[in-house]
């Protein structure tokens, strides 16, 4: 019996570990109280003394030949790529990447209209570097805003007050 309760015990910490490690802000608060408060929402009452961001969501690491394109592409600062249309949704994704499913998912179950950028083509890729693409897709840019990875929390976040 003690086996049991001890196992409970680990999955449920463990199933909170994992809960926490995808959290995308963690706000610090003064309460009307005076006391400090760590949450990741927002106070209602109260006033946020800092917002502290999480970047590294999940994403699908590119292939090392694209990652190197993508660089060379960079450095060469290429002027061919297409524009992100002022306050248009952009996102960068490859046919391989879960992800980016996962991001495509998201966005028509909202009834978001976004411009679909597949890295895997030539003027794709370059768009992606000029983009400032990192090292894994999807990246997800919204206006002036821009997400490397996908997260319901994260996209939540920047289209919450979208209209």
């Amino acid at each position: 019996m003690k086996y049991i309760a001890r196992l409970v015990i680990l999955l449920l910490l463990g199933a909170s570990a994992t809960t926490t490690l995808f959290a995308q802000s963690l706000y610090k608060s003064v309460g009307p109280d005076g006391k400090v408060v760590y949450s990741d929402r927002p106070p209602t009452q109260g006033r946020i003394e800092k917002t502290l961001k999480f970047e590294n969501l999940p994403s699908s690491v590119l292939p090392a030949s694209v990652s190197s394109t993508v660089e060379q592409l960079r450095k060469q600062k290429t002027s061919s790529a297409t524009t992100t249309p002022t306050g248009g949704v952009v996102m960068y994704s490859a046919t391989w990447c879960g992800y980016c499913k996962k991001a495509k998912a998201y966005l028509a179950n909202k009834n978001i209209t976004y411009q679909d950028v597949d890295i895997d083509t030539s003027d794709g890729m370059v768009a992606y570097a000029k983009a400032g693409g990192g090292k894994g897709v999807p990246l997800l840019i919204a206006g002036s805003q821009r997400v490397q990875g996908f997260s319901t929390d994260a996209y939540d976040e920047i289209f919450a007050n979208r209209k």
